[in-house]
């Protein structure tokens, strides 16, 4: 199994999913916590990438960690958020927030 593998399946189900494919980026970093996936998309696609309460985002953590584990690696995803994205105040989230919603 490639070791681009991962990389090669989520640009192919974030390109799937946005209105914007030619605006989506994939990079991948590894190191001793395992795989790291940064995605750049449009800010027009982030409500697609995201989802309702945030579940299409988790299904395509879920995958990846599915894709890294028959390359017994741990893939993790992190979704940048585009200059001036849209974020409602209410939606802003401390740390301590984030960290209990990943349940770690």
């Amino acid at each position: 199994m490639s070791t681009e593998q991962d990389k090669q399946f989520l640009d192919f189900v974030v390109r799937s999913l946005v209105d914007n494919p030619d605006d989506v980026k994939v990079n991948r970093t590894v190191d001793e916590m395992g795989v790291l996936m940064s995605l750049d998309v449009n800010p027009a696609d982030m409500g697609k990438i995201i989802g309702r309460s945030g579940n299409t985002a988790k299904a395509i953590r879920t995958l990846l960690r599915v894709v890294g584990m028959k390359n017994n690696a741990r893939v993790n995803l992190k979704i940048n958020e585009p200059e001036g994205g849209k974020r409602p105040e209410s939606a802003t989230k401390t740390v301590d927030e984030a960290m209990a919603d990943l349940k770690i």
